[in-house]
């Protein structure tokens, strides 16, 4: 067995994963034909890591015939460049990441998913002076405390501020094309800040922009706060909770106010990978999909145990508090205010695991939205790209087995879906948006490019 890691299979720790899942690991699955058996996953050091870190530590991965190494990266361009060049089979990527490689932004590959690794995750929090300032804006409640969400208009009187006295107002984000990029975009542009656009000739995402964003890898986040450099970022946990752990910051907003529900990471691999190894594919997301729903069976009975495994140094390797504040169903927003977050972290539920066109086409709006999509595209565009990339007939394929073998239910999958989740309106600003009708979407939104518009370096120039 090749694997650096060796799996926990103590008494106790079996003793640990309850009846439901003894079963399932007595009767595993018939093995598919594996075309490859052992495999090198990359992670970055966040707790919607975990589906890997459940399946190789609970066997899910053994029960397949694979023998795993999981291995975690510097930053997201080097966990991308890796899977590129071979060196890693698969990793934990940022939903846009495939579709930005596919597209040519940054990195031209093509990057396939059948596997959404989780729901919401993210939070945005600012230093203890920029929500010092921001408080008088934040409206509050009969005990006392802030109203939430809170939108980012009580920002805008901060970042105002800064600007007047020729200060520029820096926050973070993790990369160009992360969900904490565009979410961290959406808040702003729905609080009337603007954070930018992108161009050919100028892809810092700074033009024209009130709030200067740039990337810093999510670790860095709270040091990089305490020192000044930045005045706030978006980042996944646990990074947001260890700035009110450490008393540098408060966190303002999490994502699933942003968006509800809203997906998160995907588990990537090459298109050439996929097309070689077909039932190894299979038979990785067979294995991920029972870590998915063994993070959220029984209300999340199963989430402290969890929270021991990322707490490890090989995983994410932050204090277990820290893990456990919203792991476990809970968030901490200016210390000592914490509330009940239940579906802050969501794995499986909502059918949180199926690779939805839809939300593919979301992030791609927002990328034409910001410019790193520099023209216009036709509707179909969105929709032929979404399907080059996301592979629901892969992930129903390992349902569809799981379910046969009884290690899940029927009813835990959307078999009859063409892919597109019905309209949404469950966003900060309340504008709804429909995956089959792109482009009247971003026409709706009040701050960003528009059909026709193209990013200049200097401004925007229209393309009529």
């Amino acid at each position: 067995m090749s694997n650096a890691l060796k799996p926990i299979r103590s008494l106790a720790a079996v003793a640990a994963l309850g009846v439901g899942t003894l079963a399932a690991m007595s009767a595993p699955a018939e093995p598919l034909a594996l075309e490859k058996d052992e495999l090198k996953f990359g992670f970055i050091k966040l707790t919607d890591m975990a589906p890997l870190a459940v399946a190789y530590e609970l066997g899910y991965f053994e029960d397949e015939g694979l023998f795993v190494t999981l291995e975690p990266q510097a930053n997201w361009k080097v966990l991308l460049d890796r899977v590129i060049t071979g060196e890693l089979d698969g990793a934990h990527m940022l939903a846009g990441q495939p579709l930005g490689a596919t597209i040519g932004f940054g990195t031209n590959a093509h990057i396939v998913t059948a596997f959404s690794m989780d729901l919401n995750g993210n939070g945005i929090t600012v230093s203890n002076d920029v929500w010092q300032a921001m408080k008088p804006h934040v409206k509050v409640g009969a005990d006392g405390k802030p109203v939430h969400p809170i939108g980012a208009a009580a920002l805008k009187p901060v970042v105002d501020a800064y600007r007047a006295s020729g200060k520029a107002f820096n926050m973070g984000m993790v990369f160009p094309v992360s969900t904490h990029n565009y979410e961290l975009r959406y808040w702003l542009a729905a609080g009337g800040i603007h954070p930018g656009y992108y161009s050919s000739q100028d892809i810092t995402g700074q033009i024209g922009a009130d709030v200067l964003l740039s990337v810093t890898p999510p670790p860095q986040m709270p040091a990089t706060l305490e020192a000044g450099t930045i005045y706030g970022y978006a980042v996944g946990e646990p990074w947001n909770q260890q700035a009110v752990i450490k008393g540098i910051g408060v966190p303002v907003v999490t994502d699933y106010e942003i968006w509800k529900n809203n997906p998160e990471k995907v588990f990537g691999v090459t298109e050439e990978w996929a097309k070689a190894n077909p039932n190894t594919h299979v038979a990785v997301v067979k294995a991920l999909i029972r870590a998915a729903i063994w993070l959220d069976e029984k209300d999340n009975a199963n989430r402290q145990a969890a929270v021991d495994m990322l707490a490890r140094s090989q995983y994410v390797g932050a204090d277990r508090a820290v893990i456990a504040s919203s792991m476990t169903g809970t968030f901490e927003y200016e210390r000592g205010d914490k509330r009940a977050v239940p579906d802050f972290n969501v794995f499986f539920r909502y059918f949180a695991t199926y690779p939805y066109y839809s939300d593919a086409v979301w992030y791609l709006t927002q990328m034409r939205r910001w410019g790193q999509i520099a023209e216009q595209k036709a509707d179909s565009w969105y929709d032929a790209t979404a399907k080059s990339v996301y592979k629901p007939d892969v992930y129903l394929k390992a349902a569809r087995i799981l379910v046969a073998d009884g290690l899940a239910k029927e009813q835990d999958f959307p078999w009859t879906t063409d892919g597109y989740r019905a309209p949404q309106s469950d966003f900060i600003d309340g504008i709804a948006f429909d995956g089959r009708k792109p482009n009247a979407y971003i026409d709706s939104l009040p701050i960003g490019l528009k059909r026709a518009d193209q990013p200049s370096a200097k401004h925007l120039v229209s393309a009529e």
